[in-house]
């Protein structure tokens, strides 16, 4: 076979390995329509370009694409391709400080090896797309991955934290989720010296520290409920819970994750749980989703949209 015929195998080759985590000999022999001897000779030609292609034995063994000390060119198909740049171009004006200059470089070196066709799709998605950057909350960059390294390996870690008061703690947790709202970040956590459950704001820490402590993770709830819960709920001195007559997929085209947590009834009803600073800025909230609706709970919550209705209608008649 010719060079450039050579080449292009074992290119191909590198797209199947970067397809699934482990493929065996006979299977690339029969993708590429070679025999298994030339799949190993193509292999190596991969290990010498400084690809880490590792080949284990018995049955469930095969060829693997490990992680290197670099990272070496990736194989993108087209949609893959269009998929990652869309991706950075969004990334670009995110929460994650430095991810933003970081994003805005990569999108550079992906436009230059773009083929032609493809970057006048790129461009013309990117022309597209907008970015608001009001209400954004940046967390630090290092302070995001040493809380994901802690998560994945099960370490404790030490941190200071601002509360929403203004006081700051020195706390020792075991982190178990991030969770991203959109706007921000947070992670929950077991508390050691509460021994209890906590969500902490990350734009909130400072000196994020992980330990050599490791953990054996508890029975816990689900992360993105109990986050969820947290935000809109728990931290507000009013907590309220209110039948509205609409239907769930409805109703929560109309709130947000971290403005309330949306539970379904009936086919015609939902309730919705929602935290806020006062009975009459909630009220307002509700009486602005545009349906009818009951207030469960709190008491104070019905005389407030009793005192607020009267008060309307004296409104619209004078």
């Amino acid at each position: 076979m010719s060079e450039s015929g050579t080449t292009e195998r074992v290119l191909r080759l590198l797209a199947l390995l970067q397809q699934r985590p482990v493929w065996s000999g006979t299977e690339l022999a029969e993708r590429l329509g070679v025999t298994t001897r030339s799949v190993r000779r193509d292999v190596e030609r991969l290990r010498n370009l400084g690809y880490p292609v590792n080949a284990t034995q018995g049955a469930a063994g095969g060829y693997r694409l490990g992680a290197g000390k670099a990272l070496p060119p990736l194989l993108l198909d087209d949609e893959e391709a269009i998929a990652t740049a869309v991706s950075l171009r969004l990334a670009a004006g995110g929460t994650v400080a430095g991810a933003s200059e970081a994003a805005v470089r990569t999108l550079a070196k992906l436009d230059q090896v773009l083929p032609a066709r493809l970057r006048a799709e790129v461009r013309a998605l990117h022309g597209a797309i907008v970015t608001l950057e009001g209400g954004r909350i940046e967390v630090d960059a290092d302070a995001l991955l040493a809380l994901a390294r802690a998560t994945r390996d099960t370490v404790r870690v030490e941190l200071g934290y601002t509360s929403l008061r203004g006081e700051v703690t020195a706390r020792r947790v075991e982190p178990y989720q991030l969770v991203a709202t959109g706007r921000r970040w947070y992670l929950m956590a077991w508390d050691l010296d509460r021994e209890d459950w906590r969500t902490f704001r990350l734009d909130r820490m400072h000196d994020v520290r992980p330990t050599t402590w490791r953990f054996s993770r508890r029975e816990h709830p689900d992360p993105a409920t109990f986050v969820q819960r947290a935000v809109t709920t728990a931290s507000y001195p009013v907590q309220a819970r209110i039948r509205v007559h609409a239907p769930y997929d409805d109703v929560v085209s109309r709130t947000t994750p971290a403005s309330a947590t949306v539970e379904r009834e009936s086919a015609s009803t939902c309730v919705l749980v929602a935290g806020s600073q006062s009975v009459y800025s909630l009220t307002l909230h509700v009486g602005m989703l545009g349906w009818d609706f009951e207030v469960l709970e709190p008491p104070e919550l019905r005389d407030a949209v009793a005192e607020l209705g009267a008060r309307f209608t004296r409104a619209s008649v004078s």
